[in-house]
C-alpha cells in the first residue's frame, strides 16, 4: 500500500511526472517522518548517529598527528602539507559530492519517484570512480610541485609524498564509500554510513601503528603507513556500502544490469555536487594557501596557524553531522511542495550549528592550550597558534552559520550562490592577509585578522542567498 506521504504530485522541477511507485513501508514510515514529524526532535534523531561521524573524524585528525608527531618533526610538518588535500578528497565525497547524492535521492523520494531514487544510486557510483580517477591522476602527478611550493624541502617534502601518494594512490576507496554512503542518507538513514566510517576508524588505529613504526612481520613504512592504515579499512567500507545497497533491507537499490548513463540524472546530482565540490575544495584550498602565506615566516609559524586552522577540520564534521539531516529533511519537504516547513527545518538546523561552533571557538580563544598541546610542545608553535585561536576562535560562530546554510542550499538543489560566498571568503582572506603582512607589516597577527574577517563575510553572504531562494514556479494551467 502506498503512503500518501509520498504520493503527492512531484515538484515541477524534478521533471516529467512519473507514476509514482508503490513504496515498501520502511521508506514510507521514514519519509513520513520527514515530512509529518516535529522539526527539531526529527533533527536531532536524524543528527545523532553522525555524532559517530564526527567523532571519526576528529580520531583521523588527533590520532595521525600523535603518532606521526613521534616520528619525528619533518614528519608532522610533512604531514600537514598533504593533510589538507587528503580531507580535501574525503569531504568532497562526503558533503560536497555527496550531498548531492542525498539532495537528488531525498527529492526523488520527496515526490514518490523511487524508481528515479534507483537510478541516481547507479549514478552515484559512476560518479565515485570518475573522481577518484580525476583525484589519484591530478594529485600524483601534482604533489611535489604544490608541497614544493607550501614550503616542503628535503626530509619534510619527502615524509609529505610518502604519506600522500598512498592515500591518493587508494582515492578511489574513499569516494565509493562516501557516494553511496550520501545515496543512503538521502533516504534518511543516517546510522548506515556513520556506522561504517565509524569501522573505518577504529581498524584505521590499529593498523596505522603497525605500519608506521613496524610489529613482528610488518616493516616500519613510516609515514606512508599511515596512508595505507587510511585506504585499507575505507577499500573495505566501500564493499559493506555496495553489498548493502544491493539487499533488499536498503529503500533504494545499486543495480547493475540493464542500466545505461542518464545525462537527466548526472545532472540532477551535479547541480547540487559540484557547487558543494567546489565548496568543499575552496574550504581545503583556503588553508592551503592561508599555510604557504603564513610560511613566509618560518616553519614553525606555519606549523602554528596549521595546528590551529585543525579545530576548523573539528567544525566541518560538526556541521556535517547535522547539515547531512538538513539536507535530506529540506530536500524531502521541498520536494513534496511542503516550502514553508522547508525553511523552518533550514533556520532551526543552522542555528544549532553556528551555536556548537560558535561555543567550541569561544572555549579554545579562552584556553588554546587544550588543543594546540595534543599535536606539539614546541614554544614558538604553542604561540602562533595560540595568537591565532584567540583571533579567530570568537568568529567561529559565524563560520558555522555559514557551513549550516551551505547544506540548506544544497537541500534546496541550489549551491552556487553558497559556493560563490565561500569563494569570497578565501579571497577576502588571503588578499587582506597578504596586504597585511606585505604592505602594512601587520605580520602574522595582521593575516590572523583578514582570516576572522573572511569568516564575517562568509556568514553575511551565504544568509543573503538563503533568503533570496524562493519556490519554483507552478505551471500554468492548460
Amino acid at each position: 500500500m502506498t503512503d500518501p506521504s509520498i504520493a503527492d504530485p512531484p515538484s515541477p522541477y524534478l521533471g516529467p511526472i512519473a507514476k509514482p511507485t508503490p513504496v515498501a513501508r520502511p521508506a514510507a514510515a521514514r519519509t513520513k517522518m520527514l515530512l509529518d514529524a516535529p522539526i527539531f526532535t526529527t533533527l536531532l534523531r536524524l543528527a545523532a548517529p553522525n555524532i559517530l561521524n564526527l567523532i571519526a573524524f576528529v580520531a583521523v585528525i588527533i590520532f595521525d598527528g600523535f603518532f606521526l608527531g613521534r616520528i619525528g618533526t619533518d614528519a608532522l610538518a610533512g604531514a600537514s602539507l598533504a593533510f589538507p588535500w587528503i580531507m580535501l578528497v574525503l569531504q568532497t565525497t562526503n558533503s560536497g559530492m555527496g550531498a548531492g547524492v542525498s539532495s537528488a535521492v531525498a527529492r526523488a523520494l520527496g515526490a514518490g519517484k523511487r524508481e528515479r531514487a534507483d537510478e541516481l544510486a547507479f549514478h552515484a557510483f559512476l560518479l565515485a570512480l570518475a573522481l577518484a580517477a580525476v583525484f589519484s591522476t591530478v594529485m600524483l602527478l601534482a604533489a611535489p610541485h604544490i608541497f614544493g611550493w607550501m614550503g616542503g624541502r628535503d626530509r619534510m617534502l619527502m615524509d609529505a609524498l610518502s604519506y600522500a601518494n598512498v592515500a591518493f594512490g587508494g582515492a578511489v576507496s574513499i569516494t565509493v564509500l562516501n557516494l553511496l554512503g550520501n545515496a543512503v542518507r538521502g533516504t534518511g538513514n543516517m546510522s548506515l554510513h556513520a556506522g561504517v566510517l565509524v569501522g573505518c576508524v577504529i581498524a584505521h588505529i590499529g593498523l596505522a601503528p603497525l605500519l608506521m613504526f613496524g610489529y613482528g612481520p610488518f616493516p616500519a613504512l613510516g609515514p606512508a603507513g599511515a596512508g595505507w592504515g587510511l585506504v585499507i579499512p575505507f577499500g573495505v567500507g566501500s564493499l559493506i556500502m555496495i553489498f548493502y545497497l544491493r539487499s533488499s533491507r536498503s529503500i533504494v537499490h545499486l543495480n547493475f544490469r540493464g542500466q545505461m548513463p542518464r545525462w537527466e540524472l548526472f545532472a540532477d546530482i551535479l547541480k547540487v555536487g559540484v557547487p558543494g565540490l567546489i565548496n568543499t575544495s575552496i574550504t581545503n584550498l583556503s588553508v592551503v594557501v592561508l599555510t604557504g602565506i603564513a610560511g613566509q615566516f618560518g616553519p614553525e609559524t606555519a606549523i602554528g596557524y596549521a595546528m590551529g586552522a585543525r579545530l576548523e577540520y573539528i567544525m566541518q564534521p560538526i556541521a556535517f553531522g547535522f547539515g547531512t539531516a538538513i539536507v535530506a529533511m529540506v530536500g524531502t519537504n521541498w520536494g513534496a511542495q511542503q516550502y514553508d516547513r522547508a525553511r523552518q527545518i533550514a533556520w532551526t538546523g543552522t542555528a544549532t550549528i553556528a551555536v556548537l561552533c560558535g561555543t567550541l571557538g569561544l572555549i579554545v580563544a579562552l584556553q588554546p592550550g587544550i588543543w594546540l598541546g595534543l599535536f606539539s610542545h614546541d614554544a614558538e608553535v604553542a604561540r602562533v597558534g595560540a595568537m591565532y585561536l584567540r583571533i579567530v576562535g570568537p568568529v567561529y560562530v559565524c563560520f558555522g552559520l555559514g557551513l549550516g546554510l551551505f547544506f540548506v542550499c544544497q537541500g534546496y538543489g541550489r549551491g552556487f550562490a553558497a559556493m560563490t560566498a565561500n569563494a569570497v571568503r578565501m579571497l577576502v582572506s588571503a588578499g587582506a592577509g597578504l596586504a597585511a603582512v606585505y604592505w602594512l607589516d601587520l605580520g602574522a597577527t595582521g593575516l590572523f585578522a583578514a582570516i576572522a574577517v573572511g569568516f564575517c563575510i562568509y556568514a553575511g553572504l551565504t544568509a543573503l542567498a538563503v533568503v533570496r531562494i524562493s519556490p519554483p514556479a507552478m505551471p500554468s494551467a492548460p
